[in-house]
């Protein structure tokens, strides 16, 4: 039993330094960084896919008028036709946030909600040194 016990302790010591100690240090956003998001949009089926598009095309379009929007993309998978990403590049995480309250950020996601086969997978990401 003690030698268990013994092993069992060195695992959880091991398991422990590398969760704690050895682990990539998280880097938060630094000031005046440019804010990175990647949002996936699965549209549930042909008929979603064309009314879906024409609403991300228009969505887009106003993005990149917006205050900070330093780059706003939409890109389609080439085998699949409701499978669309957008990549958006924004001066900062304050002109992102003041996009996400933006009236027509609200009405675009009211609109896409019932064309959506998942919900959207938007990520934000930051520039490594």
């Amino acid at each position: 039993m003690p030698v268990r016990w013994l092993t069992m302790k060195r695992l959880l010591w091991a398991v422990t330094i590398v969760l704690v100690g050895l682990g990539v240090p998280l880097r938060a956003q630094e000031p005046g960084q440019q804010l990175y998001v990647v949002t996936h949009v699965d549209l549930a089926g042909q008929l979603a896919a064309t009314d879906g598009t024409k609403l991300l095309e228009q969505f887009a379009a106003d993005s990149r008028k917006e205050k900070g929007s330093v780059r706003f993309e939409l890109l389609r998978e080439v085998s699949r036709l409701n499978h669309l990403t957008l990549v958006q590049v924004w001066q900062s995480r304050a002109d992102f946030e003041a996009h996400q309250a933006a009236a027509h950020t609200k009405a675009f996601r009211e609109k896409i909600r019932p064309l959506l086969g998942g919900p959207l997978d938007e990520r934000l990401h930051i520039i490594l040194p």
